[in-house]
């Protein structure tokens, strides 16, 4: 295998679905991109038939407060960015434009899944150009008030380990450990879908928020139970959806990362905060062709429950 080679997807698939936040219809087509050119979002049918596109990039973050917003000096271009990169980052897609109609990706069921059934149906190409990874060189954490981030040099390729404390029944603390594989991604974290309260719920509608949320996408807490009638999908949902959000936060960094991401009581705020704070030093990280030899399977983290190889892309 070619586990050297960038990736792209072999041809365009096409989702719909409504914004959580907005509560606006939109299509998103994920289409093939030449080598070297990363994952870029083409926001189109906006006001004069004029199309903008823009790199996910840290850079292009213009908020984190309840998605990830990506934009520039002309405003918000696209918002809730995370789960589609997250299934893109996730099965090893190096470069793709995701084009789109409306203001926010679909929330779609409130995971990656519909993403990552879209992008395994087309399947993966290798093209002719080495891959880039940005390898992290020493530790650089941040502090967002009882919230705490870290990165750190990590030899066996790509790993989040995440932890989440709640006081609330429900939740409580929960942690867990991504190894950066495609078929962890896939089947442990991609069907995590994003959580709320239903105390939040008046606020976040009276500031223009959660207009298009249900229980058909969001998986909603109340005081001592869960609201949806199916459950949860894992016993740990909660701390899952929140590595997929930071595997989706974490593909801004623009290349694949070789490193370890820790993060405790995370979020958006929190993912953006440390990678920016990564990104900004630039002792800390350096850019390298080609990937790391994979470990021998059943080398892992007991502790952890799962295995750590290096990353790879799945390819069809």
């Amino acid at each position: 295998m070619k586990i050297g080679k960038q990736t792209t997807l072999r041809d365009q698939a096409v989702l719909t679905g409504v914004g959580v936040h907005s509560g606006l219809p939109v299509t998103l087509s994920l289409l093939p991109a030449e080598a070297d050119s990363g994952i870029r979002f083409l926001r189109t049918g906006l006001p004069g038939s004029r199309d903008r596109e823009i790199n996910a990039d840290i850079r292009s973050v213009t908020a984190t407060e309840f998605a990830t917003v990506l934009g520039d000096a002309s405003g918000p271009l696209v918002s809730t960015a995370e789960h589609v990169l997250a299934a893109l980052r996730g099965l090893g897609v190096d470069n793709a434009v995701v084009e789109i109609d409306g203001p926010e990706v679909p929330i779609m069921d409130g995971s990656a899944a519909a993403f990552v059934r879209a992008i395994d149906q087309v399947g993966l190409q290798y093209l002719a150009e080495p891959r880039r990874f940005i390898r992290v060189l020493k530790p650089v954490a941040v502090a967002v008030g009882d919230a705490f981030a870290e990165f750190r040099p990590y030899s066996r390729g790509f790993r989040i380990e995440a932890e989440i404390a709640f006081d609330h029944p429900v939740i409580g603390r929960q942690t867990i450990a991504y190894d950066g594989r495609p078929e962890s991604f896939r089947r442990d974290f991609a069907r995590a879908r994003t959580f709320g309260f239903m105390r939040d719920v008046a606020k976040l509608w009276s500031a223009g928020y959660a207009l298009g949320a249900s229980l058909e996408n969001t998986l909603v807490v109340s005081d001592n139970r869960i609201l949806n009638p199916e459950g949860t999908r894992f016993p740990d949902e909660f701390v899952r959806h929140k590595v997929l959000d930071a595997i989706g936060d974490l593909a801004l960094a623009g290349a694949p990362l070789l490193g370890l991401y820790r993060s405790v009581r995370g979020g958006h705020k929190l993912n953006h905060a440390a990678l920016s704070a990564l990104m900004a030093d630039t002792s800390a990280w350096t850019v390298v062709d080609a990937e790391p030899a994979r470990p021998a399977r059943g080398q892992g983290d007991l502790a952890a429950g799962l295995a750590v190889p290096a990353y790879a892309p799945d390819v069809s």
